[in-house]
């Protein structure tokens, strides 16, 4: 389906994709997510990544429909075509589903040239490709993917990884860390920080002016008042009610297992996850391969699938494109919903105190 972009804003929107990984499923995604023509009547996609590997993509899968603008910098966009901005002309060796250093150096220098291009104004969304964390950790990259990279570049003291499909929007208060390790990281403070940058981002970024969150419990029936754990009673309850001092609709904390096993979540506009699986395991067996990875918190939109590199089956012509895809029309909405948000609270009138 061929969503349109909204008649309030003509302009076209510049999305930056990064390629990820060459040896996944990337390549093969963002040219199947692109191979409407139809779509560049809404925005025109700059992939960063290498020429060569398309064309290696374009004609191993019969893409031969599938036409680009190669360029060497942003200046040289054509904003009624596919641009791809070349990493190198150097050849590279693709081998799917394998690992590869050369892959991780390449991942990261899209990363940094596409980043660089919404700095300078050249583009305006981010889109990333899955990367691989076992090839880009290393001395001069001590992240564990994309969005705590994003947080540092960008001076983002808190930042929430949410995941999107439709009208379920779920966050996580810890990110890739051992399950260990949880506990320890779980407070008062952070769990008040990550609501409240999540109630930011409903309101500017999704257009809901007074919305509603749940929060999930860290232990099995959400501690049972104390009996199994007392995190629940003792610092997530206490920040659940420190926000709704404050006039937010915060609720909780929900035992997970029923939360999503009876469709609670359909009643609130977001829920916030105590860690990486608790959200997760649940949104990709609602979302299937529709899911979509934003960042909220960053100064910029980005948003992602909500799938790796599918290493298993890289080359095989068998991804879906849909997450891919609809991460590039979720950049597309917040981008704009952002711009009304801003306009509409722009210099807003004095109260009269007297």
């Amino acid at each position: 389906m061929i969503k349109q972009a909204s008649a309030k804003y003509s302009k076209k929107i510049r999305v930056a994709i990064t390629h990820g990984d060459f040896n996944g499923i990337s390549y093969e995604v963002i040219i199947k997510a692109l191979q409407d023509n139809r779509l560049l009547e809404m925005f025109t996609p700059v992939i960063f990544g290498l020429s060569k590997v398309l064309a290696f993509h374009r004609k191993n899968f019969n893409f031969h429909d599938f036409n680009y603008n190669i360029i060497t910098h942003t200046g040289q966009v054509n904003p009624n075509k596919v641009n791809i901005l070349n990493l190198t002309n150097d050849q590279v060796d693709i081998d799917f589903g394998k690992s590869k250093p050369e892959a991780g150096k390449y991942a990261i220098e899209a990363l940094e040239k596409a980043i660089d291009s919404i700095n300078e104004a050249k583009a305006d969304v981010l889109v990333t490709a899955p990367l691989n964390k076992s090839n880009v950790v290393s001395d001069s990259f001590p992240f564990a993917g994309h969005t705590g990279y994003l947080a540092d570049k960008f001076k983002s003291s808190q930042v929430v990884m949410l995941m999107v499909h439709g009208n379920l929007r779920v966050g996580t208060v810890t990110g890739h860390i051992p399950l260990k390790e949880v506990p320890a990281a779980i407070s008062e403070d952070n769990i008040a920080s990550n609501l409240a940058v999540l109630e930011r981002s409903l309101k500017r970024d999704f257009a809901i002016p007074k919305p509603k969150i749940a929060v999930l419990g860290l232990n099995p029936h959400a501690g049972d008042d104390g009996v199994i754990g007392k995190e629940d009673k003792h610092i997530i309850y206490p920040a659940i009610l420190k926000i709704k001092k404050q006039g937010s609709l915060v609720y909780g904390p929900f035992p997970a297992d029923g939360f999503f096993g009876s469709g609670e979540y359909a009643r609130y506009d977001a829920v916030l996850a105590m860690y990486h699986d608790q959200g997760l395991i649940p949104f990709k067996t609602i979302a299937a391969k529709h899911g979509v990875n934003f960042t909220a918190g960053l100064p910029i939109v980005r948003t992602s699938p909500a799938h790796g590199t599918a290493y298993n089956i890289a080359g095989k012509n068998r991804a879906s494109a849909e997450s891919m895809r609809e991460a590039i029309y979720l950049a597309i909405d917040i981008y704009n919903n952002r711009r009304t948000f801003d306009e509409n609270n722009a210099n807003p009138l004095p109260v009269d105190a007297s």
